[in-house]
């Protein structure tokens, strides 16, 4: 099994850009060919930005948690 992420964890886009927290794990609720996906939250700037993201696009982030 592939692995994934949980609500907390930093995670990058694999094509690169900010550090990401997951904010929360959407389950694709059994449909075929669909896999798990991750709303994530950042910041560009001063502004909160998130998304929902595959979990083929992200990588673990290298920042550490403190």
């Amino acid at each position: 099994m592939k692995d994934t992420f949980k609500v907390g964890d930093v995670v990058v886009l694999k094509s690169g850009g900010p550090a990401m927290t997951v904010q929360e794990v959407i389950d694709p609720f059994g449909v075929k060919h669909q896999s798990e996906s991750f709303r994530c939250q950042w910041f560009s700037g001063k502004k909160l930005e998130s998304g929902i993201f595959p979990l083929e696009s992200l990588n673990p982030s290298e920042v550490m948690d403190k």
